[in-house]
């Protein structure tokens, strides 16, 4: 990637971003600029996303139009293919937007190791783990370095859930980026901080979510804590765009200890838990796993058991462990 800059023209984290980006093989000079729009504009990028701002309600088509230009012919946006020239295009890379930009339940345990990482770590095309051809690389370079951002999906409704500084973006060179960037919606968070954070959004019933997107260096960047009436990324999935995958649980309901108080049905954001006859009552396919339900059942009553065919968990320890043998 040949990208030169002049330095001072750009704030100093936009420098190591733009470095980061020249040593990372397969960026593009399109990847980088479509990550410093997203990083920089967040909140007009994901209020377009959502359909929330005002440019979307005013001259929706026109935005639409505009979206489908600036996406690499490669992409597939959503679920509709691109009118392809004549000729063979058999080598080309086909991909739906969902691989470029995607979430990775991960029930309170695996979110609090994702933020608690003492060193540098490597793991690259996690295509067990991650079920998507693209931005599945976990590469933290200075994982202590965590800042907590107001989330944009949050930010973009008309009466969001509260708190909202509750987007963790992890590692550089993406949390200096941000602050950066955005001073009065970010501030440092330590990794005790991140950690309550967590904890405190598990208790609302929100859910944690690994986040991955190709023009952020093709990796993970973040842990959003998300709500089904904010987040975008949940909304989408709704509209038939595959955005978010299974932490690779899902929930049990021991009927002995069950008393069908009804705290899990109330807190699933995915619709998965019912409570037919006293008893509450798991739709496998719709539970993500993501062990809500299980963290608030005073009566013990839900676990997560694993379940082989949703995939790997994003258990980072583990996934160093294995790199190491």
């Amino acid at each position: 990637m040949k990208l030169r800059i002049p330095s001072f023209l750009i704030k100093p984290s936009t420098v190591e971003f733009t470095r980061e980006a020249r040593g990372t093989p397969g960026v593009s000079v399109f990847d980088w600029l479509h990550g410093q729009v997203y990083a920089r504009w967040p909140y007009l990028y994901i209020g377009i996303g959502t359909g929330e701002h005002t440019l979307v309600k005013r001259f929706g088509p026109l935005v639409n139009k505009l979206v489908m230009l600036i996406k690499p012919r490669s992409i597939v946006p959503d679920t509709q293919e691109l009118v392809e020239p004549a000729g063979d295009n058999s080598d080309r890379e086909r991909v739906t937007f969902a691989d470029t930009y995607h979430g990775k339940v991960v029930p309170l345990e695996s979110a609090r190791q994702l933020v608690t990482v003492r060193e540098d770590i490597s793991l690259p095309d996690l295509e067990h783990v991650i079920p998507y051809s693209r931005a599945r690389d976990l590469i933290l370079k200075n994982p202590d370095h965590i800042t907590a951002l107001d989330c944009p999906c949050r930010v973009s409704r008309p009466n969001p859930c509260l708190p909202l500084g509750v987007c963790l973006i992890v590692g550089e060179p993406f949390a200096s980026y941000i602050l950066e960037h955005h001073p009065d919606r970010s501030r440092w968070i330590s990794q005790d901080e991140a950690v309550d954070i967590l904890g405190a959004e598990e208790e609302r019933g929100h859910v944690h979510h690994a986040f991955f997107k190709d023009a952020m260096l093709g990796r993970f960047y973040a842990i959003c804590n998300c709500c089904s009436c904010c987040c975008g990324a949940m909304q989408a999935q709704r509209n038939g765009t595959p955005m978010l995958t299974s932490s690779g649980y899902v929930a049990e309901i021991d009927e002995a200890l069950c008393i069908g108080c009804g705290t899990c049905e109330g807190l699933c954001q995915f619709s998965a838990i019912s409570v037919p006859n006293g008893c509450a009552s798991v739709d496998v396919a719709s539970c993500m796993g993501c062990g809500v339900c299980c963290t608030n059942c005073e009566q013990g009553a839900v676990t997560l058991r694993l379940d082989p065919g949703r995939g790997a968990p994003l258990e980072i320890l583990k996934l160093m462990e294995g790199a190491l043998n």
